[in-house]
């Protein structure tokens, strides 16, 4: 594609060069570019792509995007933009036909629940016999097949890797994409250029504060998904922020569709029932009313399939492939997730990682535990005071929910592991809890087994689906289930010596 046709929905000038140049590829990694690419140079957090084009045009970049003043010797095309991270994602989507166009996009936002309701949707959807495409948190999929990621991918992929994994779906087939789309992406125009027909958002709580910084900024960049949707905009309506949000957004072209477990909202929720691993109730939407079963415990869960079922009204499918894509869902990685059972305990992952998450997790496991109900949990959050009041936070819910605290790492990164647990320890200790603290997570999941007794569950909180663990700049193989299993192999085979 010639670069002019690439740039001509930027505000850009050309600082040198000739703008007929035929662009074979995009890259913002320079380690990414090959001969005849547009490399475009995006200022982050830790690294300035501009540190790069030399980089960039020793591998063959024919041209270079900026958004700071740049003379370069070499002979390339150099054009200025206000904001590169912006222009990424409206090349990105040129460069691939805008195919985002060529999808049914469904965009799910808030705090906690989009995966679940990601899987809900995509399992109705396929009871149509559509082929559908996910991308979020637990990875990328067109139909049964996974598409490439990094490991590093975070829930939104950057523009340009997005873009491509668009228009993958569309060359596979793909008819219908859910997609989780973080406040981040949001805020850093990640799915700037994508068309959403249906956007979705289940709540907000605390979280990501070192980069919003406040509650009012952290809304603020969630409602931006909804100045990207067509169709439908399907609000929860019992959460504080889903009501401002419905509020803001009742006079956009997208229809408001709302839900909750009160008859004020459009698609609402009656006679729930809860189990030890499912959750029944009646669903009543515009065109009737259709019982529902969920194979995961929990109110939450209530709440997350009412919106998938929401959108499928929004898709004009019948209630009774809604009722059988829901209960089709048997599990989710890393959501509530059993990972060893038998007479005597029960063990599950969850990937509750906010206070609230962590207080309807163990809330929700409360009413079914007979014995004692143990937590192993870390807190990863930014230095400073945010950090130290998201750690008080959830060091608060623990005392409160839970019987015995194993306090751990998450994914401590480059702050001080030890500081942490005494930081969160403090907490628990203030409220009243039991606990110990022990830096080695996979030692402290042993130690909550070991001193486990008939009747307890287990219940290990942060990473859910995730299978490294980050310690400083190290990435390290860290599958929670696998570790159960492990250790759970281990303790049989001490017990059957003994005998």
């Amino acid at each position: 594609m010639l670069l002019a046709s690439l740039i001509e929905d930027l505000d850009c000038i050309t600082l040198q060069g000739d703008l007929h140049l035929n662009i074979t590829g995009i890259a913002f990694d320079s380690r990414e570019v090959t001969k005849g690419s547009l490399f475009v140079a995006v200022t982050g957090f830790t690294q300035d792509g501009h540190h790069y084009i030399q980089k960039a045009i020793d591998l063959g970049a024919a041209a270079v995007l900026v958004e700071k003043d740049t003379a370069l010797g070499d002979p390339v095309t150099v054009v200025k933009t206000a904001d590169t991270r912006k222009a990424l994602a409206l090349v990105s989507a040129r460069f691939y036909g805008h195919p985002s166009e060529k999808l049914n996009l469904i965009g799910i936002t808030g705090t906690n629940g989009k995966t679940s309701t990601t899987y809900f949707i995509k399992s109705i959807l396929e009871q149509t016999g559509h082929t559908t495409g996910v991308i979020g948190t637990i990875g990328a999929l067109a139909g049964n097949q996974s598409l490439k990621t990094k490991s590093t991918t975070p829930t939104t992929p950057e523009s340009l890797h997005l873009q491509h994994m668009f228009a993958d779906m569309v060359e596979l087939g793909v008819q219908d994409c859910v997609m989780e789309v973080s406040s981040h992406a949001l805020s850093l125009h990640r799915a700037a250029a994508s068309t959403f027909k249906i956007g979705v958002f289940t709540n907000l709580t605390p979280d990501h504060l070192e980069l919003h910084r406040t509650m009012e900024e952290y809304f603020e960049a969630k409602s931006m998904l909804f100045d990207l949707t067509t169709d439908y905009n399907i609000i929860n309506l019992d959460d504080e922020f889903g009501r401002k949000l419905a509020r803001k957004v009742a006079g956009y072209d997208a229809k408001l569709v709302t839900y909750g477990v009160t008859d004020e909202a459009s698609i609402y929720a009656t006679d729930i029932r809860y189990g030890p691993d499912y959750t029944s109730y009646v669903a009543h939407t515009p065109t009737g009313r259709v019982d529902i079963r969920v194979n995961l415990p929990g109110l939450i869960y209530v709440y997350n399939s009412l919106a998938a079922i929401a959108c499928a009204y929004c898709s004009g499918i019948d209630l009774e492939p809604i009722a059988a894509g829901i209960r089709a869902v048997e599990s989710i990685k890393g959501r509530l997730e059993v990972v060893y059972q038998d007479e005597d305990r029960r063990i599950i992952v969850d990937f509750a990682h906010t206070e609230d998450s962590l207080e309807k997790a163990l809330s929700t496991l409360r009413p079914f535990t007979k014995g004692r109900l143990i937590l192993v949990f870390g807190v990863y959050a930014a230095p400073g005071q945010l950090g130290s009041g998201k750690r008080e936070a959830m060091g608060k819910i623990a005392a409160e929910h839970a019987d015995f605290c194993v306090v751990t790492t998450d994914n401590p990164k480059d702050q001080d592991p030890d500081a942490i647990i005494e930081e969160v320890s403090a907490a628990v200790k203030a409220a009243g809890g039991q606990f110990t603290g022990i830096v080695d997570r996979r030692e402290a999941i042993r130690y909550a087994i070991e001193i486990s007794r008939q009747g307890d569950v287990i219940l290990i909180a942060g990473k859910g689906h995730e299978t490294t663990q980050i310690i400083g700049k190290t990435e390290i193989p860290f599958n929670e289930a696998e570790i159960v299993g492990e250790i759970m192999a281990e303790h049989t085979n001490s017990t059957s010596k003994k005998v």
